[in-house]
């Protein structure tokens, strides 16, 4: 039996919403992190992607599919399930998502500062 899914496997750091650094769509990153040791049931997912519509969830991972990153397999058995694991091209992903997260950690003040400055100019502009 597989390890489970921590329901928290994603500090604020990596991968996250601050970082500019996109891979696929909004979610693509964290699916991929979550695939990483091995195939995983849409429900095993949904664990610490709690955050995500099973919708959009399902839109991810079709165009992360489609893309060649993600082999889905379905098991035709007498509790028919499906299976979705990081293909070679998938696992290729996994060097530079660890890269943008560090890049990220490190930078990380930086990035809430300018988010804040931005914002604030944005509000005061809007305001006068």
């Amino acid at each position: 039996m597989r390890e489970p899914l921590a329901a928290d496997m994603f500090d604020e750091l990596c991968p996250s919403s601050l970082n500019p650094i996109r891979f696929g769509d909004k979610w693509a990153a964290f699916i991929i992190r979550c695939l990483e040791h091995g195939p995983r049931r849409f429900s095993e997912l949904r664990v610490p992607l709690s955050r995500v519509t099973p919708k959009v969830l399902t839109q991810s991972l079709r165009s992360l599919e489609r893309d060649g990153l993600v082999k889905r397999t379905v098991y035709a058995e007498a509790t028919p399930h499906v299976e979705y694991e990081l293909t070679p091209l998938g696992r290729s992903m996994l060097q530079p998502i660890a890269v943008a997260c560090a890049w990220t950690e490190e930078h990380w003040d930086e990035l809430l500062n300018a988010r804040e400055s931005y914002d604030d100019a944005t509000r005061l502009d809007r305001a006068g």
